[in-house]
């Protein structure tokens, strides 16, 4: 649709607004899902042009658009997903266009940096250095290359490549910033697929040809090579000219998976997550949208990418908690990928070895396509696994490594293998305790206990981030001499470790101990190099990392997950452990994975053991059916938060009181109460939960039901479509 000159029309903007705004069309006029900027008392703001004008107000009191920024209109497939994720999370439009709209200058005019390109022929002296340069200039094929990429390709420092440029043997040109991403070579050989292997692509291949929507889950041991089918996929749906996205959970995995990307397809994709830089995420927010990107790989905000032609989205390891956003926009990429895809006629690949119930129930009922591998790739075989009962073990005091643990980390060692010890807490203890007067040290801003992190000297909140030094004396009783760590972290398993073997190298694996990204990948590829005899990691390591040398993996707490009262800890439980026990084994030497438990009866633990998954999906199922919880019954939290603890109660009872659209649609109220963690950041919280039947229309219900409530000033009400969890 094309609005003339002067015309009036409706403009949604990233502002905070209850609606869009009124604006005439500018000179040349506009068309619909043009980026816009506009004037909004004294600044300009950026927007999308939504519509025809609402009307309604002085036509002479209405301003015209300053100017049509220079990127490709917002496609109608995008309107219409921005519009259903609004509705599906209850979130304000403007607030979905800000999460299209995450790339920096998009109104700027291209800026220019340096490449390089061959110069004249080879310089006069020529070292082992120079050499390595000119034979990594030469696989680009003559394309530009950025100085900084050219340095790690060819493994030297900038000042050789400095120096050739001064003897003319590499030029230096000025180019656009924003150019396409090098084409991918889909004729390229990937690797020998199995059987398994060979029928699950296929199967996906056919379904991308019909060139509509659908939704496979790719279920696979770990080790199955999920990762080679999906890219198979990924080959025949560039080939057919359409846009290819894979979504990761951890931005840690995107080293490796780059790299095997390069290796099937002789160039890198396109990047987008917190790790790039502002440069690259303009780069590939306006490649995408032009076509100059083929395939993306991102974390969970690439699905608000402007895609020209989507026809492919792989979320990797589907079942991660990570894809939940936690906070702001409150919502599940895996569902919004569903959601998105069957808006634009393209399919989806979630791929885990041990999905999440949502996506077994659907597989099962089949709503979703199912593909299963069921063997490892190659000579690789699924690791032994057994329990050792922690309470038939000989352990002193403040030691956490059992004596059956500690001798098969030995004959690894000495059979010059890894060994992997497990455990999914940060820090160092997570409780620091006065054992003069029982203190526990807390969160001056929140309800939780401080974490000491003794390998950074401080004690730090995992919910605020707040850091302060251990004190000296009981901050209650004042007494020195008295606080006690109680409890494991991996820093105290570490401290343990390396007094046990103190021949091993130990490395330690948690994302608090790395500055940055970059760091933490650096360290994960010098470990599946060989560089460390035993590795010490939280959830972290569990994540799709490949260690061809570990064949051992000790659970240390099997336990942890298992407590509280959250519906799904027994599913993440047994996620969490079998992803962590796959890590073994996955190269020629068998693998084992042992589990420290003082519960080896309960019924995690044995389906754990037993490998029997589809008996412990199948039972879960049937417990959650029976209670009427997702992904039988739906849920809806709602989170209150206010300086004020009288203020969140009052509201908290006001809207329990007042829940008559929801009876209308059979659901149930309960609460308020305080969150488990009742303070964060100074603001008290109380959560009411909302229970209802699957087929009910429980959003608008929702949102007539809160809007019945005035909320008083600082105080904050969010509401969270299928919480995954209740913190």
């Amino acid at each position: 649709m094309r609005f003339g000159e002067g015309e009036l029309v409706a403009v949604l903007t990233t502002q905070p607004l209850d609606r869009t705004l009124d604006y005439r069309a500018p000179e040349g006029g506009c068309t619909l899902g043009d980026f816009v900027e506009v004037p909004l008392g004294p600044r300009r703001v950026s927007g999308v042009v939504w519509g025809k004008a609402a009307g309604g107000w002085d036509p002479a009191k209405i301003r015209a658009i300053h100017r049509v920024l220079d990127v490709p209109p917002m496609r109608e497939e995008m309107v219409d997903f921005l519009t259903r994720a609004a509705g599906y999370t209850i979130t304000p439009l403007p607030a979905m266009l800000r999460l299209a709209t995450r790339a920096p200058g998009l109104g700027e005019a291209p800026g220019m940096r340096k490449v390089l390109v061959p110069g004249h022929g080879e310089p006069a002296r020529m070292t082992d250095a120079r050499r390595a340069v000119m034979d990594a200039l030469a696989e680009y094929d003559g394309a530009p290359v950025l100085q900084s990429e050219l340095a790690q390709s060819a493994g030297v420092t900038t000042s050789v490549i400095k120096g050739l440029v001064k003897a003319g043997a590499i030029l230096e040109q000025d180019s656009p910033c924003d150019l396409p991403y090098p084409p991918l070579d889909v004729t390229r050989i990937g690797k020998p697929l199995t059987e398994d292997q060979e029928t699950a692509s296929g199967t996906l291949i056919h379904a991308l040809k019909s060139g509509g929507y659908g939704t496979t889950l790719l279920k696979g041991v770990t080790g199955s090579g999920k990762t080679e089918v999906y890219l198979e996929a990924v080959a025949a749906c560039l080939a057919r000219g359409r846009q290819a996205l894979v979504l990761l959970p951890e931005i840690a995995l995107s080293a490796e998976f780059l790299s095997r990307v390069e290796a099937r397809f002789g160039a890198r994709p396109a990047e987008w997550h917190s790790g790039v830089t502002m440069t690259e995420r303009r780069r590939c927010w306006r490649m995408v949208a032009e076509g100059g990107a083929q395939f993306v790989v991102g974390a969970r905000s690439a699905l608000f990418l402007p895609f020209r032609d989507l026809g492919l989205i792989v979320v990797d390891e589907e079942h991660d908690t990570s894809y939940k956003q936690e906070d702001g926009v409150l919502y599940n990429a895996r569902d919004m990928a569903v959601l998105r895809a069957s808006l634009c006629s393209a399919q989806v690949v979630l791929a885990s070895a041990t999905p999440s119930l949502e996506t077994w129930v659907n597989a099962e009922s089949g709503k979703y396509g199912k593909l299963s591998l069921t063997s490892r790739f190659g000579d690789a075989e699924l690791p032994a696994m057994r329990a050792i009962d922690m309470r038939a073990e000989d352990m002193p005091a403040n030691q956490w490594l059992s004596p059956s643990l500690r001798a098969a980390t030995q004959t690894r060692l000495d059979a010059g293998e890894q060994t992997l010890l497990f455990l999914n807490r940060r820090g160092y203890a997570p409780v620091t305790l006065c054992r003069a007067c029982g203190h526990q040290i807390g969160c001056d801003e929140c309800d939780a206990r401080m974490v000491e992190h003794r390998f950074q000297k401080r004690l730090m909140c995992h919910q605020c981030g707040a850091t302060k030094q251990i004190p000296e004396k009981c901050p209650s009783c004042e007494v020195e001499g008295k606080l006690a760590p109680v409890g494991p972290g991996v820093e105290r398993v570490a401290e343990e470790t390396k007094a046990a073997f103190p021949d091993a190298r130990v490395a330690v694996l948690s994302s608090d101990l790395f500055s940055s990204a970059r760091a933490l990948k650096a360290q994960i590829v010098e470990i599946a190099e060989g560089a460390a005899d035993i590795i010490i990691g939280t959830q972290l390591v569990a994540k799709g990392h490949n260690f061809p040398l570990l064949t051992l993996v000790g659970v240390v707490d099997a336990d942890l997950g298992l407590q509280g009262s959250d519906l799904r800890a027994a599913e993440r439980t047994f996620q969490l452990m079998r992803q962590v026990a796959g890590r073994a084994g996955r190269a020629e030497k068998p693998g084992e994975a042992l589990l420290q438990t003082f519960q080896p009866e309960h019924p995690v633990i044995r389906a754990i053991l037993s490998g029997d998954e589809e008996a412990f999906w199948t039972a879960e199922a049937q417990e959650r059916e029976a209670a009427g919880m997702p992904p039988f019954g739906r849920l809806a939290g709602v989170i209150l938060s206010s300086p004020d603890l009288q203020a969140v109660f009052d509201t908290g009872n006001a809207l329990a009181r007042a829940d008559g659209p929801l009876r209308r649609v059979g659901a149930q109220v309960y609460g308020p109460a305080p969150a488990p963690i009742a303070r964060v950041r100074g603001r008290h919280r109380v959560r009411l939960l909302v229970k209802a039947s699957k087929s009910v229309p429980l959003q608008p219900a929702l949102a007539e039901w809160v809007a019945q409530i005035k909320l008083p000033r600082d105080l904050r009400l969010s509401l969270d479509i299928d919480p995954q969890s209740f913190f």
